[in-house]
């Protein structure tokens, strides 16, 4: 057994049955553990869960987060690979022993994201890996488009979305776990840019399928509570891994960036949430012990900062240019 799966869940009554069912299904062929980490469910699904022989459960009381719910399960795993699943998926047959051969092949390689597919399109891609530009934007590559060939080929990725991701514990344990202050949104892209620092990469594994609800606990895209994490994370993210003169590189591209999500965010009726989450994510660093969390900069890690920064310039384009 190589590998533990961790599914945080909170009030997921909706989805967490057949989740269950589809990893019990694979894990059949290629076992693994399964850990469910429930955040204080009141639905009746940590339950469900507890009644479901092959399954493990720690509660949590109250929610936590996702972050301290998967650091939960990460600490509470002794496999050589962590398997993160969101409650709100399915995965399909050989999934675990996709995930498993993607890092097998690269000891390199810190992490690998499946193929996400939208559960009620199931035609339309919802993920093929998450990437990261100098506007200061996380994005779902992908995310939308028609299910085609460009998204059958395994490739590297700025970081993997911890929906459906594996990880290397070695690495994990070298790099730091989930930070915790991110409570939820941009974690998957902040511990991928961790990890790249290091000089480690991260996988995009086509081979391994789900489909993804999505918007299952916040309610719908855009929303006041993802909007205010989401925004505050964002600052938060370049703060902590960029260092000064990085920033001041990237100011001609960040500041347009930021003002374009303000105007859209704006058209939404969401655009005062959209600022003082900015704000927050200033507070958080700075005022909160964010500043702890700072990756310091290594001379030895140089040539990590300058693929990266490139990849921030490519990944502009590729924004746009799909």
């Amino acid at each position: 057994m190589k590998s533990t799966i961790v599914i945080p869940n909170f009030n997921g009554i909706e989805y967490l049955e057949k989740c269950l069912d589809s990893i019990l299904a694979d894990t059949m062929e290629h076992p693994a553990r399964i850990l469910v980490i429930d955040n204080g469910s009141t639905d009746g699904s940590c339950e469900l869960a507890e009644r479901t022989p092959g399954v493990e459960v720690i509660r949590m009381g109250e929610n936590r987060g996702f972050c301290e719910a998967v650091n939960t399960g990460i600490r509470a795993s002794y496999t050589p690979y962590v398997i993160l699943l969101n409650n709100d998926l399915t995965i399909e047959g050989g999934f675990v022993e996709a995930m498993e051969k993607a890092l097998d092949k690269d000891p390199k390689a810190f992490s690998a994201g499946a193929q996400m597919r939208m559960m009620r399109a199931p035609d339309r891609m919802d993920n093929a890996g998450d990437y990261y530009c100098a506007l200061g934007w996380a994005y779902d590559y992908g995310k939308g488009k028609k299910v085609s060939k460009r998204y059958q080929k395994p490739r590297r990725v700025f970081a993997a979305c911890g929906g459906a991701a594996i990880y290397r514990r070695s690495i994990l344990e070298q790099i730091g776990l989930f930070d915790e202050r991110h409570f939820a949104y941009l974690e998957d892209v902040d511990i991928g840019y961790r990890a790249r620092i290091y000089g480690y990469r991260n996988l995009y594994e086509p081979r391994a399928l789900v489909y993804h609800a999505g918007s299952s606990v916040s309610g719908s895209k855009y929303n006041e509570f993802k909007t205010n994490l989401s925004s505050a994370n964002s600052i938060y993210l370049i703060e902590k891994n960029m260092p000064p003169l990085q920033v001041l590189l990237n100011l001609p591209f960040l500041l347009p960036g930021f003002g374009i999500k303000f105007l859209f965010f704006c058209k939404k009726g969401l655009g005062k949430v959209y600022w003082k989450g900015l704000m927050r994510g200033f507070r958080i660093y700075y005022r909160e012990g964010g500043r702890e969390k700072h990756v310091s900069f290594r001379l030895r890690n140089l040539g990590n900062y300058m693929l990266i920064q490139w990849e921030l310039w490519v990944n502009t384009a590729r924004r746009f240019l799909g």
